[in-house]
C-alpha cells in the first residue's frame, strides 16, 4: 500500500499499446505530467476503457515503476460531456491540451496550468465568451506561467489591449475567463500573442491547424 500513488489530474494524452493497453500522460496536481500505463484500457467493457480518454478529469490511482506508472484505478468527476458534444468545442479542447501536454515536463508540478487548463474548457461550452477569446486568454496565461512571456511594448496598443494583457498576466485563473473585448483590441492581443508564440514555441500544433476554419 505504501506505493500507491493517489493524485487528481486530467488526460492529455492517450496512445494505444499493444492490442488492449493503453500509455497516457496526465497532467496532475502534484506530480505534473506524468506518463501512466493502462492494461486493458482498449478492451470492450474495461474499467479503465472511459477513465483514460482525452479531457477526463479526476481522481487516478497509480503504482509508480522505474519509468512510468501503472493506472490501476480512476474515479472521474469530469468527462466534459458537453464539449464532446460540441465539435467546434471538441478541436478547442484538443488545442489546450496540446498546449498543456507541450509546455509541461514529467514530474514538475503545473498546478496553476492544470487549473488554467480545466477553467478554459469548461468556459468553451458557456456560450459566455468567444471561444478564439477564450484562445487567446489561455495561451497567454501559459506563457506567463512558464515565466518566459515578453510583455509588449509597443506604443500604439489600445488602451484595451493593455488593460487586457496586464489582467490575463497576473489574475488568477477562477477570474480569467470573465471579459470581453472590441475586435480591434482582440486583433492586437492576437497579434502580439502570436509574435510570442512563435518565439517560444516554435512548434505546430496540429489541433490547431484544424481549427483554422474556426478563427
Amino acid at each position: 500500500m505504501d506505493h500507491i500513488v493517489l493524485t487528481k489530474g486530467m488526460v492529455l494524452k492517450q496512445t494505444p499499446i499493444g492490442e488492449f493497453d493503453r500509455r497516457v500522460e496526465i497532467l496532475t496536481v502534484d506530480r505534473g505530467r506524468i506518463t501512466a500505463f493502462a492494461r486493458g484500457a482498449r478492451r470492450q467493457g474495461g474499467k479503465l476503457t472511459a477513465t483514460t480518454d482525452f479531457f477526463c478529469f479526476g481522481d487516478f490511482k497509480l503504482y509508480p515503476g522505474r519509468e512510468a506508472y501503472t493506472l490501476s484505478d480512476a474515479n472521474i468527476t469530469d468527462f466534459f460531456i458537453e464539449l464532446r458534444n460540441d465539435f467546434e468545442a471538441t478541436l478547442y479542447g484538443m488545442y489546450f491540451l496540446e498546449v498543456a501536454q507541450f509546455n509541461t515536463r514529467e514530474n514538475i508540478p503545473e498546478k496553476e496550468l492544470l487549473k488554467t487548463l480545466y477553467l478554459a474548457l469548461k468556459k468553451c461550452t458557456s456560450g459566455q465568451m468567444e471561444k478564439s477569446l477564450i484562445k487567446l486568454v489561455y495561451e497567454l496565461k501559459v506563457m506567463g506561467l512558464m515565466g518566459e512571456y515578453k510583455k509588449s511594448e509597443r506604443i500604439d496598443l489600445l488602451p484595451a489591449t493593455k488593460y487586457a494583457e496586464q489582467f490575463i498576466l497576473a489574475t488568477e485563473p477562477e477570474k480569467l475567463f470573465s471579459f470581453t473585448l472590441v475586435p480591434e483590441a482582440k486583433h492586437q492581443l492576437k497579434l502580439i500573442i502570436d509574435r510570442e508564440k512563435a518565439r517560444l514555441w516554435q512548434h505546430t500544433f496540429k489541433s490547431e491547424e484544424m481549427l483554422e476554419p474556426f478563427l
